[in-house]
């Protein structure tokens, strides 16, 4: 029988490879470097919006990061109401809450700004508005959205997520303590904003957690089967970076080029997952998020090294290729060796950064339920290098059970 679903399952990757592989999913305008965000107001200007929701959290207005944006936005003739009720995992109360304001407002655009919870809060918001006859449930899976969202511009606080250029959100469901993606074309945002400052007061643990989501993305995407020569060059470029200087901003956050850095490798791994998907590592965090409220970099974080010694023996020229990339050898190693150094270089990242390798949360009665909704999202629907089972991924997530 699973020989049966295997072939399935790789059936299913092949026939979505051969769509998504044609879908042009659009590229955000990209502003980018240090005071980047004061040059938003006069892109915002050119799309004829004149009245802006800013979506964030009560974290960010309180550190007063958006004051500088709104006065530039009054300055220039626009108004803005902002909406802080964003929760970390957003909810679909979070989103109709945002969408009451956007409404009462009368409102016709958006600002996301903040870190990814936020982002896809404001995506949701943005399609809700202009697709009122569809609930947030009504958008759950891929290609649902019909009308394009109200213009979107999203300011990233935190350099992980890459959901600036991403046609995906992730939405979660408390009544059913689960969470779900959304996927369209029309959810990408139409200006990108990588501004290093708003990042300078990021407390360590958040450049760790963030800093390996990203290179999640790029690492998932590469091993993958729907890769590209685009995602391939973008998910290199994410992962020199992060292996380059995330350690050096986790010790010293105030270091304005190399947080300028990890923005653009966060870009750039979501430019790649974007097109070429991901793995295993976002069905199981998706599911500890779900159901514990693991913070989503955090719990990719620590899922990426048992998925990759899992999957090696499928992708080991893939990784090889990355260690080489992320400067752990040469040509002359063998892929055995560069990708046993790339595992073990990231498993050392974690533990310089002080991720831990187990989920304090997880509790052995839960994980036949988490590894059944991992794979139900996870099977066909990431095209991974090496397919896994009930009993593999029980016995993987049994690994980070808390001792």
């Amino acid at each position: 029988m699973w020989s049966l679903k295997k072939l399935l399952y790789r059936l299913a990757h092949l026939l979505m490879g051969f769509m998504v592989k044609r879908l042009e999913v659009p590229i955000p305008e990209l502003l980018q470097g240090v005071g980047s965000v004061k040059q938003l107001p006069e892109a915002i200007k050119s799309t004829g919006v004149s009245r802006l929701l800013l979506v964030t959290d009560q974290g960010i207005t309180s550190l007063g990061l958006p004051d500088g944006l709104i006065e530039a936005l009054r300055s220039a003739g626009m108004a803005s109401v902002v909406f802080d009720g964003v929760q970390p995992n957003p909810t679909i109360d979070n989103i109709e809450a945002g969408l009451k304001v956007y409404n009462d407002e009368q409102c016709d655009g958006i600002i996301a700004f903040g870190g990814g919870s936020v982002m896809d809060c404001a995506k949701m918001i943005g399609a809700r508005a202009t697709n009122p006859d569809k609930s947030v449930l009504d958008m759950r899976g891929g290609f649902k959205i019909k009308n394009a969202l109200p213009p979107l511009f999203a300011v990233p606080t935190t350099a992980g997520t890459g959901s600036e250029c991403t046609l995906a959100a992730v939405v979660s469901n408390p009544a059913e303590r689960e969470k779900f993606s959304v996927a369209s074309l029309e959810i990408v945002p139409t200006h990108a904003v990588l501004d290093p400052e708003l990042m300078l007061g990021l407390p360590p643990h958040i450049t760790a957690h963030t800093g390996m989501d990203a290179l999640t993305h790029a690492v998932e995407s590469y091993i993958g089967t729907l890769v590209t020569p685009f995602t391939e060059e973008n998910s290199e470029k994410a992962v020199k970076i992060i292996f380059e200087d995330l350690e050096s901003v986790y010790q010293n956050g105030a270091d304005e080029q190399k947080r300028s850095n990890l923005a653009y490798a966060s870009y750039c791994a979501g430019l790649a997952f974007t097109r070429a998907l991901v793995g295993y590592v976002h069905a199981i965090a998706h599911n500890l998020g779900g159901l514990y409220g693991v913070p989503h970099g955090l719990a990719n974080a620590i899922v990426l090294p048992y998925i990759l010694e899992f999957s090696k023996e499928d992708c080991r020229d893939r990784l090889a290729r990355l260690a080489v990339v992320g400067g752990l050898g040469d040509s002359n190693d063998s892929a055995q060796v560069l990708a046993d150094r790339f595992i073990e270089k990231v498993k050392e990242m974690n533990r310089n950064m002080d991720v831990p390798s187990q989920v304090a949360e997880l509790k052995e009665e839960d994980i036949s339920f988490i590894a059944k909704r991992a794979l139900s999202e996870g099977n066909p629907g990431y095209p991974v290098p090496t397919l896994m089972n009930q009993s593999q991924c029980e016995a993987i997530l049994r690994h980070m059970l808390p001792r």
